[in-house]
């Protein structure tokens, strides 16, 4: 008889370190199945009760600012109940097992003072026990985990309830504290997303002119939608900051936007680039790989150059364009992708089109809500704004405070700026970075911009071909104006006496062109 009720004791401590086991295990999967904090804790606080009957599971986290404990999430307590669960540090028995660090049994709550029951969620109190363990994570306590217990033979005892939530408290310190880390980074992801959408929201692109004007209209009225874009225009004009406008002005504007130059990777690897390609695919493809398509799902995709796309692969666009589907590379099964596509280009598609190099019905698909951005010389109203914008940029970035003196300001006004915005922002980054003085003067200007200086002197500099003529003809004119006194002349052009006296020697300019 003795050795059966030795077998049976053995028989239940067995089978209670394999439910204890169970649980743990369990509670380890449910906290890591997510980053959702209070249905992660919740289910650990229901495998507790439903796998070792511990009963109103609480897991309680210190708030840093208030320094109060409240009730993170619960297993058996009502909304209410759980609203009610706040101690200070100190107060009843869960803010003393935080204050001291040490856990705490209390044999029967009916018969305990220091027993609060805030949360009122145990209307009979005797013959319950109540045990509290703090979750404490490299010394850092992060808050106390607390169980309901009704002792029996067959429940086990204490102790090894106690060991089982220290190691239960120990999981759920570990995934606060990553939870924690995950917050975190989400909200510098939010906050970046923030800051590059202030960055190139409308309003911070600079153009008050006209033309500008009519592009951020058309921006305003299509970012809405999930109609494709063209956006026209010669290098240098902006297009991919209108495309970035476009997409974080849009409803798109939490997923990703991803660019992509069409020009830039060679015809072989084009299509494995956009549409993504299986392990094996082609020789070299070790590993499977996404295209710029799939991770733009959810987001916009940006096409620069389209019109270099070669003509090989734009059946497989237009298939996107039209079906939002493609087989990668090497690949028999469909994506679907819901992506919106921007493209730009500065080719004449049209031409394109008439000489058979860009397919008609790709044209017509990309062409939907075409949107022209003005070269900077047909907006060379928003020139000084662009100026001083960049010299705060580069300034700042190089701890200097260079400006341009009037004359200079006025080469860069008269100048046409063939590389459009892009060349701006180049020149301006380079005279403040070599810049020797904190005043640039027209002497430190470039010699490049003195060829196309001085357009309101000569309408029809734009019918000359030759470059030496039109400057020539520029510095011709200036003496003529000046009375051939070459000072004057200088200033005039924005150019040094030296400068000018050695062009009027190269070009044969003479004193006597007066007679």
């Amino acid at each position: 008889m003795a050795n059966n009720t030795g077998r049976n004791q053995k028989t239940e401590q067995v089978v209670r370190k394999n439910r204890e086991l169970t649980a743990i295990l369990e509670v380890s999967r449910v906290l890591t199945a997510s980053f959702d904090l209070e249905k992660n804790l919740t289910s650990a606080m229901a495998t507790l009760g439903n796998l070792l009957e511990m009963q109103r599971g609480c897991v309680f986290l210190l708030e840093p600012v208030s320094q109060e404990l409240r009730i993170a999430a619960a297993h058996g307590l009502t909304k209410q109940n759980i609203e009610k669960g706040k101690y200070r540090i100190g107060e009843g028995i869960v803010g003393r097992v935080l204050e001291k660090r040490d856990p705490m049994v209390i044999p029967n709550i009916g018969e305990e003072p220091l027993f609060l029951n805030r949360t009122g969620s145990r209307p009979e109190k005797d013959g319950i026990s109540f045990l509290s363990v703090p979750i404490e994570f490299k010394n850092e306590v992060l808050g106390v985990l607390s169980v309901d217990r009704i002792y029996s033979k067959k429940h086990g005892n204490v102790d090894d309830d106690l060991r089982v939530l220290k190691i239960v408290s120990s999981l759920i310190a570990q995934f606060v504290r990553l939870w924690g880390s995950y917050e975190n980074v989400e909200k510098e992801k939010e906050n970046l997303k923030r800051e590059l959408k202030a960055r190139y929201s409308i309003e911070n692109v600079i153009g008050q002119s006209d033309r500008m004007q009519e592009v951020f209209a058309s921006v305003y009225r299509v970012a809405p939608t999930k109609a494709t874009v063209l956006l026209r225009g010669e290098s240098g004009t902006g297009k991919e900051l209108i495309a970035k406008a476009i997409h974080y002005m849009s409803p798109r504007s939490k997923g990703p936007f991803i660019k992509f130059n069409c020009a830039s990777i060679p015809e072989g690897l084009l299509e494995s680039e956009l549409f993504g390609h299986e392990k094996g695919a082609f020789t070299g493809a070790v590993a499977s790989r996404k295209g710029r398509f799939e991770l733009a799902n959810k987001g916009t995709i940006f096409l620069d150059e389209i019109g270099d796309l070669p003509l090989s692969l734009q059946p497989k666009m237009l298939r996107v364009l039209q079906e939002r589907e493609f087989e990668p590379v090497g690949c028999e099964k469909t994506v679907k992708v819901d992506v919106r596509i921007v493209t730009a280009t500065s080719r004449n598609l049209e031409h394109y089109v008439s000489q058979g190099k860009f397919r008609e019905d790709l044209y017509y698909r990309l062409n939907v809500i075409p949107i022209f951005l003005p070269p900077l010389r047909d907006r060379d109203e928003d020139i000084p704004a662009l100026i001083e914008y960049f010299l705060t940029k580069f300034n700042n970035e190089n701890s200097r405070s260079v400006h341009l003196d009037k004359s200079a300001l006025q080469i860069l006004m008269n100048y046409d700026w063939p590389g459009n915005v892009r060349e701006l922002e180049n020149t301006i980054e380079r005279l403040v970075i070599m810049s020797l003085s904190d005043a640039i003067t027209p002497s430190e200007l470039p010699d490049s911009l003195s060829v196309r200086r001085l357009k309101s002197l000569n309408k029809s500099v734009s019918l000359v071909t030759n470059i030496e003529e039109i400057e020539k003809s520029n510095i011709r004119e200036a003496l003529e104006k000046t009375g051939w006194v070459q000072a004057r002349a200088a200033k005039l052009l924005g150019l040094t006496p030296r400068q000018i006296g050695y062009k009027i020697k190269k070009y044969g300019l003479e004193a006597r062109e007066r007679l």
